[in-house]
């Protein structure tokens, strides 16, 4: 079978590296244009595009796929199927037509719970007990096709946004290798029409912590927002980083420094306190709350400001 495949970060890069190993041609490997990044802003190429450089595969990098032009390598690459991971762009209709055996998308959902951009992050910040994998037919809907292959994990308790990607990596992988080999057989099921959410995609604007909110709801974000974008709080003149906390018991203005400890500095929230145990300051690296306080004191009644 001849599987094209479009995807761009890391846990696409999985999934490319597990059709590479089960022995399926690719003869070709769509991925976003190389992006300006770090603070010299140098065009770097996608973790996708590495992985097929390395392999000796042909990369095609559109801005976008509406044109004809733009789709002329696809169609030249005659796929029977082309898989779909985090890719980046919306494909039209006219691409979806190309492989002669549709497109298979790799979310990392349990659709239909959390279509669109971020479903990983949102699954965390909501306090979902459960995550996982849906292998479904693409369709011109979000997310919307009919499912193949469906397999759920826990979210664990202090499961950041980058530790469950890189599971849910590892099961993409594993579950489009398997839903190729048994395409023959898996009847495609449309999507229930209750459950339905959406993952809209994570804004910078979303950094900053409104301490009104519940502890639990912002732990929950920290952990969402893990690695990217970070969460931030605004003390006097500085905007911190935060990036793990626990919650704990405490009362007081919401934003207040309650406690400070080597173990933590605990902030009354809107409801109980969040003990916040690793913490960055600009120009800086992410620390754990002792080290972070030995360049940056904190004292109780210090105040974080309110959105």
């Amino acid at each position: 079978m001849r599987v094209a495949f479009a995807g761009t970060p890391e846990f696409a890069a999985q999934a490319l590296a597990a059709l590479l190993a089960a022995g399926f041609e690719v003869p070709l490997v769509l991925t976003q244009p190389d992006r300006p990044a770090g603070r010299g802003q140098r065009l770097l190429p996608s973790p996708v595009k590495l992985l097929a450089i390395e392999h000796g595969l042909p990369v095609h990098q559109p801005e976008k796929l509406r044109d004809p032009a733009s789709r002329q390598p696809l169609i030249e690459a005659a796929p029977d199927v082309l898989v779909v991971a985090a890719y980046g762009l919306i494909l039209p209709q006219a691409v979806l037509d190309i492989p002669q055996r549709g497109c298979l998308n790799i979310h990392a959902s349990l659709l239909p719970r959390w279509r669109g951009a971020a479903p990983i992050q949102r699954a965390i910040e909501a306090g979902d007990a459960r995550t996982g994998i849906t292998i479904m037919q693409m369709d011109a809907g979000l997310d919307t096709g009919p499912l193949l292959l469906q397999e759920a994990i826990d979210i664990g308790a202090h499961d950041t946004a980058g530790s469950l990607t890189a599971r849910l990596a590892e099961l993409g992988g594993r579950l489009i290798v398997e839903a190729l080999r048994r395409l023959d057989e898996l009847k495609p099921m449309p999507q229930p029409e209750v459950g339905i959410t959406y993952a809209k995609k994570i804004e910078k604007a979303e950094s900053a912590l409104d301490w009104r909110l519940l502890a639990a709801v912002i732990e929950r974000k920290l952990r969402a927002f893990d690695p990217h974008p970070g969460c931030s709080a605004q003390l006097g003149d500085t905007t911190l980083k935060l990036w793990r906390g626990e919650v704990v018991q405490g009362r007081g203005a919401p934003g207040e420094i309650l406690a400070v400890a080597p173990e933590g500095i605990t902030i009354a929230c809107g409801e109980g306190a969040l003990r916040l145990t690793e913490l960055q300051k600009a120009g800086s690296r992410r620390l754990p709350a002792a080290e972070f306080l030995r360049g940056f004191p904190l004292a109780a009644g210090e105040r974080f400001s309110l959105l």
